[in-house]
């Protein structure tokens, strides 16, 4: 058994052809071994085990399952026996048929898949790791189930192979090249349970290719638009400047708030029903390994939400913004230098009233010119499987900056549905913020150098909602971003 599949499977990894076993090299090398475990009984017993195991919740923007230890020195009789099984002989014929020098590194564990949990595409690039597998142990299964495999090309086009775990098998997908993509597709299930066993096959390293580096989008300084728009957009309550005040000090305290009923109702209801207009031309946003929605085309803009982007463009908003924020994004709004003039100032009065002869002028005084505040804005749609993802380089070009949030159609919205921005702290798992959609509620973040964010996976929960525009259940957003 072991040399046939060792003759067929070396003619198909080499000559990168079908043969014999389900064997495929698009999008990259992997192969199917179908009654890996020949055994019912074996196999029961195995499951057994696995499901007596203590599992932990695992969730960020990539993942949401539950996950064993690692199962490297368990002594159930069946999990010793699979491992000893595939890092043993399995991993010596492995390596003889890749012509790779495969180690004795055992990195093997337990995974729970149950409704509405998922793997997101990325790239497990970590040091030694070669070769991939996983053992399906699941009831039967249908595609209408979810939580397939799916094996991501890397030509633009985003196509992706499908796998549908029936009945027990191993796949194993080869890092003979570094251009892998995968993900775990959501499980539309709700009363199966997709467990399975997965680890790597460590070897010699390959060569990391240069990572691909996005070039950002252009950022524009405000248009010139007076305060009318305010007038004829905004609630009058946030037009008071004594209110303006309130949200500062609440800002200033928190760095962050929410501005419920920002646009008068009647603009609300004007812009939603607009974007549902099939004259709207819509983009998916790619790649899958750092993001999955829409983007509307400025050009296909209805005239109202063109009126709306002007608004969140505009001079006037700049400093309205400035007034909530106190940040510098408009050139009447105070800077840090005048602030510090206006306190050696009262300094200076207090020394002629006691008569002292001391005078401390402030040292930290900036005489480089102000940059001029520019901003760069989306507006997105977001459906069911859409999300956003941390990404490696995140962080060496995050910046201080003011997010802004405008949610448009997101009724009924539930915490469960995901969907929500997240704001976590560099190389953390400490999750500072969460911003959950609110209808025609702008929230405002401020977040520094240290501070990354993400949209979470819009689960199949979601599918509760009623159906809007076109039978989708689809939630709208202003994003803007705006930088001093």
């Amino acid at each position: 058994m072991v040399v046939s599949l060792k003759q067929v499977g070396t003619t198909a990894w080499v000559r990168l052809k079908m043969c014999e076993m389900p064997l495929d090299c698009h999008p990259f090398p992997h192969c199917i071994i179908r009654n890996f475990i020949q055994s019912d009984s074996f196999t029961e017993n195995l499951q057994r085990e696995l499901l007596d195991l203590n599992f932990h919740e695992k969730s960020n923007d990539l993942y949401k399952f539950n996950q064993s230890d690692d199962l490297k020195k368990r002594k159930e009789p069946h999990i010793t026996g699979l491992r000893a099984a595939l890092f043993g002989l399995f991993r010596s014929w492995l390596g003889e048929v890749l012509g790779v020098e495969l180690e004795p590194t055992v990195d093997i564990s337990c995974a729970k898949y149950q409704y509405t949990d998922v793997l997101l595409c990325h790239d497990d690039e970590l040091e030694g790791r070669r070769v991939a597998f996983i053992l399906y142990l699941v009831p039967p299964w249908e595609s209408s189930d979810g939580g397939t495999l799916d094996l991501f090309s890397t030509d633009g086009k985003y196509w992706c192979v499908l796998w549908c775990p029936a009945g027990t098998l191993c796949a194993i997908y080869g890092w003979l090249s570094l251009c892998v993509f995968v993900q775990v597709a959501e499980v539309l299930s709700e009363d199966k349970c997709r467990l399975s066993l997965s680890g790597w096959f460590h070897g010699p390293s390959l060569e990391r290719p240069p990572r691909h580096t996005e070039t950002p989008f252009p950022r524009s300084p405000h248009l010139p638009r007076d305060e009318t728009l305010l007038l004829e957009w905004l609630n009058p309550l946030y037009l008071d400047v004594d209110y303006q005040s309130q949200v500062q000090q609440e800002f200033e305290d928190s760095s962050e708030i929410q501005l419920k009923n920002f646009l008068k109702e009647e603009k609300f209801k004007e812009v939603s029903e607009a974007l549902r207009s099939t004259d709207v031309q819509w983009t998916k946003q790619g790649p899958p390994n750092r993001r999955c929605f829409e983007v509307a085309s400025l050009e296909s803009f209805p005239q109202c939400v063109s009126a709306c982007w002007e608004l969140l463009c505009s001079e006037a908003f700049f400093l309205l913004l400035s007034n909530f924020t106190g940040l510098r994004l408009h050139y009447l709004s105070p800077s840090d230098e005048d602030k510090e003039e206006e306190k050696d100032q009262e300094d200076e009065e207090d020394r002629e009233a006691t008569g002292s002869s001391v005078y401390t002028p402030s040292t930290n005084k900036n005489n480089k010119e102000p940059s001029t505040p520019v901003c760069v804005g989306q507006l997105r749609r977001w459906a069911h499987g859409d999300y956003t993802l941390l990404h490696d380089g995140d962080a060496s070009r995050a910046e201080y900056a003011l997010d802004l949030l405008l949610p448009l159609s997101c009724p009924d919205w539930q915490t469960e549905f995901g969907g929500f921005t997240s704001y976590v702290a560099n190389e953390e798992d400490e999750e500072l913020l969460m911003v959950y959609p609110e209808e025609n509620s702008l929230a405002l973040v401020y977040r520094d150098k240290e501070t990354l964010k993400f949209v979470k996976h819009i689960n199949h929960r979601s599918s509760t909602l009623p159906i809007g525009d076109y039978c989708r259940r689809a939630v709208y957003d202003f994003s803007f971003v705006y930088y001093e």
